[in-house]
């Protein structure tokens, strides 16, 4: 079977997930046609949406129940996680059920060296919370990447449940109490002076919609890089930037011999050991570059708005949710991880109108995603081809062309 014909679309009928599927694998095609200079111009005018997405409040997709900067940040901070989360699952095929103990770890480094025990300003404590996290994961992954499979989910489940016990009952961690008054990152320009200088170095007003006429809101203004407890899109703006850092050093990883050695191991273990790979040191660095990248986002959570967490913040559900985003993305896609990290976050905030069957609705949509399309939204590129030559083969058993 030629190769051109593993790219065309089977005649066999596809359902809607899967019809988006082909659509990206399209869109990417176009993006990749385009002279470099061109594509680098789409890469800046999304990211520049991307950035303004808060202040422009699309009328569809915007929160009226709930602060929309608050929930931006949210989807920000889920698709942070995904991401690393991606590495760990979808890279190295390791199933992590609790990367919640990450996130924790990272939340209560911050929380502990700025404001419970030390005085540390946000920016100093970051790379240590970071640091910190990674050599959890490394004193994690040590003893429990010996083993495979169920038993490698359930060692850390177990952890993720022992990080939120531990702190609960640890007065040094601020036990059940949790931290508060954790600070907030420094504000950039001119610092506020309550009740009447909001400070920072300039103000931004927000659009407001008459339908779908759009006009100045300058009531509500966003003051360009102030954090404090009022206004979420600085917060958001800041996770966004640490998030398109992360994207590069993904990028670039995955496509060096880490990324190659992850992909072997993923496939097979056993015959790439045979290969010569050392899968056990590949595997240790997924699990440590995931653990920090979960204790970047939980960094960012400790000194958010609310500047509070406790034990109750970090509930073995989060994992769950976590690892959903991930399936439901696209296990191995960053890409689509990021997409599951943003529907995960965003569907329950877009309903909560719908207060009291969200939850149910969300459910019922990842129990159609599972039947529908169990690779996810958007697989890697090879899933996606193996799926579509399986189809054709079935098609072509079906009609007698080929033996089974």
């Amino acid at each position: 079977m030629s190769a051109a014909t593993t790219e065309r679309t089977p005649a066999v009928a596809l359902n809607p997930l899967q019809r988006l599927g082909l659509w990206w694998d399209g869109v990417v095609d176009r993006y990749n046609a385009l002279p470099k200079l061109s594509r680098l111009l789409l890469v800046i005018l999304f990211v520049l949406f991307c950035y303004a997405l808060p202040l422009l409040r699309p009328p569809i997709i915007t929160t009226n129940a709930i602060d929309f900067g608050g929930v931006m940040f949210s989807v920000a901070a889920f698709a942070l996680v995904a991401l690393g989360l991606n590495i760990v699952i979808g890279y190295a095929g390791l199933l992590d059920l609790g990367y919640v103990g990450f996130y924790a770890v990272g939340a209560y480094t911050t929380g502990v060296l700025t404001t419970y025990h030390w005085h540390w300003p946000f920016f100093l404590a970051l790379p240590l919370a970071i640091a910190v996290t990674m050599v959890t994961g490394v004193i994690l992954g040590a003893p429990t990447l010996r083993v495979r499979g169920d038993y490698l989910a359930i060692v850390t489940l177990g952890f993720g449940e022992i990080i939120r016990i531990c702190v609960n009952n640890v007065q040094w961690l601020g036990a059940s109490a949790g931290i508060k008054d954790i600070p907030h990152p420094n504000t950039i320009g001119k610092k506020p002076v309550p009740p009447f200088d909001p400070g920072g170095m300039f103000a931004i007003p927000h659009l407001k919609w008459n339908g779908w006429v759009p006009s100045l809101d300058k009531v509500h203004e966003t003051h360009f890089l102030v954090f404090g407890a009022v206004d979420a899109i600085p917060y958001y703006w800041l996770l966004l930037t640490a998030m398109i850092l992360v994207l590069l050093g993904d990028r670039l990883v995955k496509a060096s011999r880490v990324g190659r050695a992850w992909e072997a191991t993923r496939e097979d273990e056993d015959a790439a050991e045979l290969m010569g790979v050392p899968t056990f040191k590949y595997k240790l660095m997924a699990f440590a570059l995931g653990a920090a990248i979960g204790g970047l986002s939980g960094s960012f959570y400790a000194s958010s708005q609310g500047g509070y967490i406790s034990p109750d913040s970090f509930p073995l559900l989060l994992s769950m949710l976590f690892v959903a985003a991930v399936i439901v993305g696209g296990s191995g896609n960053r890409w689509g991880a990021m997409a599951g990290g943003t529907l995960v976050a965003y569907l329950p905030e877009r309903f909560r109108a719908f207060a009291d069957y969200r939850l149910l609705v969300f459910g019922l949509a990842l129990t159609v995603l599972a039947v529908w399309r169990p690779e996810g939204l958007l697989p890697p590129r090879r899933t996606r081809r193996a799926k579509l030559v399986e189809a054709q083969i079935d098609e072509l058993e079906g009609e007698g062309v080929v033996d089974e």
